[in-house]
């Protein structure tokens, strides 16, 4: 296996440590990790309008990662629905794509975590006095995307907190096309992951309200094969060693994620 040297600056030390990283023979061979993406999640990764280059927090996370170990990131363009059969088949190493790390995951891909977050509801700004509090979204129309676990916790809390006047859930194709039927008044509140939020009411200005804190806890990790441990023990070391140095919490703070950020890195944390 491939021995990468780090060297990683501790926090309020003026000493550097020094420690070797093993990677899979087949990735030290090529010199590259392929990595699948779908660059449509602002501000994880997403295609810059006026340069049409990929960016975003996963992105500069990544070829951080990248760095550490000595090899390139091969970025794969994909859809939601070939994330997992690209790691099964092997097309790709891993996925890094706001990829929410949930336990019914597990058996195909192993999550090394790196963000902490959760669904969190929001209203249109005009309709913002209506929302004080999460209760008055109980009997309303909330939207979220199908394809995640949103529904499944919406249900949950709607069950614990609104008795007999439960959420009507309307299953939406992405997070995008929750805040079109939002501001076409087709539903009343929508759900998307809280880390994303502050970037999109920074992009639209006066268009969206927060209702609420975050109701569950989610983890976002970067998929792996689950056979393939040394990998997964390379990006650990990686990220603790990018969390060390600062390059971590820089990047949360370029994105606005700073209240998202982990303290060190975890395997299969998402339940």
């Amino acid at each position: 296996m491939k021995r990468v040297l780090i060297a990683a600056a501790l926090f309020g030390a003026m000493t550097v440590s020094t420690f070797a990283i093993d990677l899979p023979p087949d990735i030290a061979k090529r010199g590259s990790i392929k990595v699948a993406l779908v660059p449509n999640y602002p501000p994880m990764e997403f295609r810059d309008p006026a340069t049409n280059a990929l960016s975003g927090f996963d992105i500069e996370l990544g070829e951080a990662l990248g760095r550490k170990l000595g090899v390139k990131i091969e970025w794969t363009e994909t859809s939601f629905a070939e994330f997992m059969p690209s790691i099964s088949t092997g097309r790709v190493d891993a996925i890094l794509s706001g990829f929410t790390d949930y336990a019914t995951r597990h058996e195909i891909a192993s999550f090394v975590d790196y963000l902490r977050s959760g669904p969190k509801f929001f209203v249109q700004q005009a309709r913002a006095a209506e929302f004080k509090d999460m209760a008055a979204l109980c009997g309303k129309k909330v939207g979220a995307s199908r394809r995640t676990m949103f529904p499944a916790e919406i249900d949950k809390w709607s069950q614990k907190n609104c008795g007999g006047n439960p959420v009507q859930f309307v299953g939406t194709d992405g997070s995008a096309d929750a805040r079109t039927q939002l501001k076409q008044g087709r539903i009343d509140a929508a759900v998307q992951g809280n880390e994303t939020l502050p970037y999109l009411m920074d992009l639209e200005p006066g268009a969206y309200a927060p209702v609420g804190a975050p109701f569950a806890t989610q983890f976002t990790g970067m998929a792996l094969p689950v056979k393939e441990k040394a990998l997964q023990q390379a990006i650990v070391e990686a990220l603790d060693a990018l969390i060390a140095d600062g390059t971590y919490r820089t990047l949360l703070a370029k994105w606005k994620l700073s209240d998202n950020g982990i303290e060190k890195a975890t395997i299969n944390a998402g339940q």
